[in-house]
């Protein structure tokens, strides 16, 4: 049997819940998880379901468009184990690159990395990468943005990418380049947006005797750092830390919730809300 997953959202109405699961039992499929989140507010209706069947991907699409027709579904149908195609950008920083090509190594995130791009050449980079993933050196000044982003979309198109995974990539995106990558981009920041802006966030804090530091993982959209939170985490910290110390948590804290935004994202557990999401962990 072939383990799927299915995502769908629509608007909430009696009976979908049963109708999924009559269609997966009438094609002899076995359910192995499904949750389900009725937002009382909006009246949408949000659902991820993984079950095993010997069914082609093709003929469940075919199968399942009674549904889709009768409820208004939108929905995503997935086979569970496939590679999906991941560009990662990055630029000095490479702790969170680090860690994504370590669980790629160690089969803890299922992804093809097709490629790494990045506006520093890879001798800035302390890591030593994988010589068969492809890396892209696009330098970048205010002048030539517009021509350094067609290059990326570029090698997005190529490689077929179908996430692509800011691992700290320092660089403002510009908003029709927000759009091309709206619901497929990740990135990864410090919590303290938009309460300490700017440069050395982790000194800003420290100066202001913080008592907990964190990141935060989320979609990107044409609104900078306001886009919809997929994962967050926290350390505490007490007055006896220094600005270095806050620097070494803060990245420790990156990397794993990058990280799992990223395998969120690539399970179907992450369905768009709105300005928020649905998450099933």
């Amino acid at each position: 049997m072939t383990e799927y997953i299915l995502t769908l959202h629509c608007e909430d109405k009696p009976g979908i819940v049963a109708a999924i699961a009559s269609r997966i039992a009438s094609l002899d499929g076995n359910i192995n998880e499904a949750q389900q989140f009725d937002d009382h507010e909006t009246g949408r209706f949000f659902m991820r379901v993984a079950f095993s069947t010997n069914a082609s991907i093709e003929n469940l699409e075919n199968e399942f468009s009674t549904e889709i027709e009768r409820f208004g579904i939108s929905h995503l149908l997935q086979i569970a184990d496939r590679k999906p195609r991941v560009l990662i950008l990055v630029s000095k920083f490479d702790h969170c690159l680090g860690d994504l090509l370590y669980r790629v190594r160690t089969g803890e995130l299922n992804i093809e990395c097709v490629g790494i791009v990045s506006n520093h050449p890879k001798d800035v980079l302390s890591l030593t990468a994988n010589p068969n993933i492809p890396y892209h050196h696009f330098p970048i000044d205010k002048g030539t943005k517009p021509a350094q982003e067609a290059r990326i979309k570029q090698v997005i198109e190529e490689t077929g990418a179908e996430l692509i995974v800011l691992a700290r990539y320092m660089q403002i995106l510009s908003d029709d380049f927000s759009a091309y990558l709206s619901g497929r981009c990740i990135n990864i920041h410090h919590s303290f947006l938009p309460g300490f802006k700017g440069a050395k966030p982790y000194h800003q804090a420290h100066a202001r005797g913080v008592k907990m530091i964190g990141a935060t993982a989320h979609y990107v959209t044409e609104d900078l750092d306001e886009g919809q939170i997929i994962a967050q985490d926290v350390e505490h910290v007490t007055h006896a830390h220094r600005p270095d110390d806050l620097v070494r948590m803060g990245r420790d804290i990156e990397r794993r919730v990058l990280a799992k935004a990223v395998n969120l994202h690539l399970q179907g557990r992450v369905l768009v809300n709105g300005k928020k999401t649905v998450v099933f962990n």
